[in-house]
Order: structure tokens, then C-alpha cells, then sequence
């Protein structure tokens, strides 16, 4: 299709699991559409308020709407910061001549959703987790068209596009494609790893989680006697316990077990991990998958289960192994993960059905529907007179 974006207006924010589906689109539209206008829409308080300008978008601010879960004065002030965030999302279409609006759920999300509806600005959405968020629910009962990450998304018109990537690991999947050894010996060098040894990959998120941090401590011995090298991110202010653990093995045996808080080039630990250890967060799923990595999902625990259901599909195909948070002891991950580790064709069979399962090319899938919304949009190319 002929490349019709000439300004767009990305709705987005609070947390990376909105923000990066956001900025991989954004980049893609400036990758493919280089003379578009792009604006986001976020909060102050959000993520977005560091990362979009880092990026050099522009970033429209519109107050922070929390929906109240529970009967609170809050409910009674609703109505009217509500229609405040309207207003100022409003303002932001008007501003960019927005020929779309693009969401991706979140609190920013419904007064983008509600303004646009109102100009007549055709609304493309994308839902990145299995079960959709209040927002984007809404925005889809008269959105033009609706991407989701997730086959059992239920959604009204959804069609199937994947996650967009973030560009440093869409980065990765091009260069280990190219030369999956070279990418690996590179990341080992970065982070003091050996790249002829298995790499496990520990990590609970930016958060951490207690669980996996105890239970794969507490078989760290046997893991780095086996030959294996560990990559443990903690989470922040979480990693004591683990650092006595790999302060206690054995002299020749302590660089093989690495502690860290956090990892800010997370696609480093990816390059060089055999295996990870992790939560089902739909970023993380569909990333791992990407890559071809096997992964051994420990879901959280709370919530409304969703984390399950995003690594069902990967763990389906073959590509990963899911244990509940309270099953995820020493004795299941002695029994499981151990022997997984030493086993070279069991993690290469496994991380090609994960690559099978995962997909590459979401980002593009997003903005060739938007691309088809502002070409069907009669007013294109002159929403600044709305």
C-alpha cells in the first residue's frame, strides 16, 4: 500500500507494557513514512514522560484519569477529570491534524478514544495483553480496526497482529539471523560471560520476583557445577539473599553465578541465554518468542490469571514450560530445570517451536492498519479543519 500516514496521533503510557508497543510503532511509521508527524499522548507521570522525548517525539500531556475500582470520593470526581482529559486529548488531535489516533490502552487511552470519536478521527487500537483492559473494551465498540497480540483475545473486529517489538530487540532478531554465533560471543564479552558455556537467565522484571530469586538460588550449587552460568537479575533492592548464596560457592565456581539488580540492555542478556527463567508478562512472551528462546514461565501469581493465558500459546507450540508460582520449588526446578540446561538438542527443539510461535513483523501489521484507516478516512489530509 501506498504510504498515506501524514499525521498521527499515539495514545499510550503509564507502564512499558504500553509505552513499548507505542514507540516500536512509532519508529516504524518514521521508518516507512519519514515526512509523518507523529505526536504521543501521555501523562506526566508515566513512563512516557522520560522515554517519548528520548526517542524525539513529541509528547502531548493530558491528566491522569483513574478509573476508582472500589465506591470513593473519587467517583464523584470522575465525570469532571474526565471531561478535563477529553478536552486536552482533544486539543492534541486538533493540534497535530491528526488523521488517526492510535491506542494502546491505559489510562490515556479512553479520553483519546473519546475525543477522536467525537471529530470523526478514525481509532486503530492495539490490545497487548490476552484479556483486554477497560479502554481499550471501550474503544473498540467503534474503533476502525483493532490489533491484538493474542489469539484468545476477545475483542470486537480483532484481527491478529502481534506484539511490535521494541527496536533493540527487533534489532537482535535481525542480527541473529544473520549470525546468532557472532551476536552471542558479543554479548558474552559484554556482560564477562564465556560464550561456549549454557547460559541461565534469571529475571522477575524491573520488580523482581521473590520466588523464582529463592528457588533458583537455592539450587545455584548444582546449577553452576553442572557447567552452567547463571544470569540472575534480582529486581531492584532484592538481591542480598542471592548474592550470599553465590558468595558462599565455591572460589573457582563464584563468576559463574552472576547477580545483578537489573540489566539495562536486556537484549544482551537475551543473546546470550540458553534458557530463561521468567514471569508470563505478554512483553516478555512475545519477545522470547520472537528470538527463538525457550523459557520456563512461572506466572504471577495475582491478578486475573492473564499471564497464564499469554504463555499458553508459546508453551502449546513447544516452545517453553509453564509451572504455577507455588509449584515453582528447588525440588521442581532440580527435577525440571536441571536436566533441561545440560540438554543441548531438548533447548534447540524447544527454541525453534518458540520462534515458530513467536512473530517479527507486528509493528508493521499496526501501521499498515493504520495506513488503511487514514486512506478510508474521508477528511485525510485535512483534519486540521475539523
Amino acid at each position: 500500500m501506498e504510504h498515506v500516514i501524514e499525521s498521527v496521533l499515539l495514545a499510550g503510557g503509564g507502564t512499558a507494557g504500553h509505552v513499548n508497543p507505542l514507540l516500536a510503532v512509532a519508529d516504524e511509521i518514521r521508518a516507512t513514512s519519514p515526512g509523518a508527524s507523529v505526536t504521543v499522548l501521555g501523562t506526566r507521570e508515566g513512563l512516557e514522560a522520560d522515554l517519548v522525548p528520548a526517542r524525539g517525539y513529541p509528547l502531548a500531556v493530558v491528566p491522569r484519569v483513574p478509573l476508582p475500582r472500589r465506591p470513593t470520593l473519587d467517583w464523584f470526581r470522575l465525570p469532571g477529570r474526565l471531561r478535563a482529559a477529553v478536552r486536552a486529548a482533544g486539543a492534541a488531535i486538533d493540534e497535530s491534524g491528526a488523521q488517526v489516533v492510535v491506542g494502546f490502552g491505559g489510562y490515556v487511552s479512553t479520553p483519546a478514544y473519546l475525543a477522536a470519536r467525537r471529530r470523526g478521527v478514525p481509532v486503530v487500537i492495539h490490545e497487548q495483553n490476552t484479556r483486554a483492559g477497560l479502554a481499550n473494551r471501550l474503544g473498540a465498540r467503534w474503533a476502525q480496526a483493532v490489533a491484538v497480540t493474542f489469539p484468545a483475545t476477545e475483542l470486537r473486529g480483532a484481527q491478529v497482529t502481534g506484539l511490535p517489538l521494541r527496536r533493540e530487540i527487533a534489532a537482535l532478531v535481525a542480527d541473529r539471523a544473520r549470525d546468532a554465533a557472532a551476536s552471542r560471543t558479543q554479548a558474552a564479552q559484554a556482560l564477562g560471560l564465556d560464550p561456549a558455556r549454557p547460559v541461565l537467565l534469571v529475571t522477575g522484571g524491573s520488580l523482581g520476583a521473590q520466588r523464582l530469586n529463592e528457588t533458583v538460588a537455592a539450587i545455584a550449587p548444582e546449577i553452576v557445577g553442572s557447567g552452567v552460568q547463571v544470569l540472575h537479575l534480582t529486581g531492584r533492592g532484592k538481591d542480598g539473599p542471592v548474592r550470599a548464596v553465590a558468595d558462599a560457592l565455591p572460589a573457582d565456581l563464584r563468576a559463574d553465578y552472576q547477580v545483578r539488580e537489573y540489566l539495562g540492555e536486556m537484549h544482551l542478556a537475551y543473546a546470550v541465554a540458553d534458557l530463561v527463567v521468567c514471569r508470563a508478562g505478554a512483553g516478555t512472551v512475545c519477545e522470547l518468542a520472537a528470538l527463538g528462546l525457550p523459557a520456563v514461565y512461572v506466572p504471577l501469581p495475582v491478578g486475573n490469571g492473564e499471564q497464564r493465558l499469554n504463555a499458553a500459546p508459546v508453551v502449546d507450540a513447544g516452545g517453553g514450560l509453564l509451572v504455577a508460582d507455588a509449584d515453582f520449588t528447588p525440588q521442581w526446578a532440580r527435577a525440571t530445570v536441571l536436566p533441561l540446561l545440560t540438554d543441548a538438542s531438548a533447548l534447540t527443539a524447544m527454541g525453534e517451536a518458540a520462534r515458530g510461535a513467536g512473530v517479527t513483523d507486528a509493528a508493521a501489521k499496526v501501521v499498515a492498519l493504520i495506513e488503511a484507516a487514514a486512506a478510508a478516512d474521508p477528511a485525510s489530509g485535512q483534519a486540521g479543519s475539523r
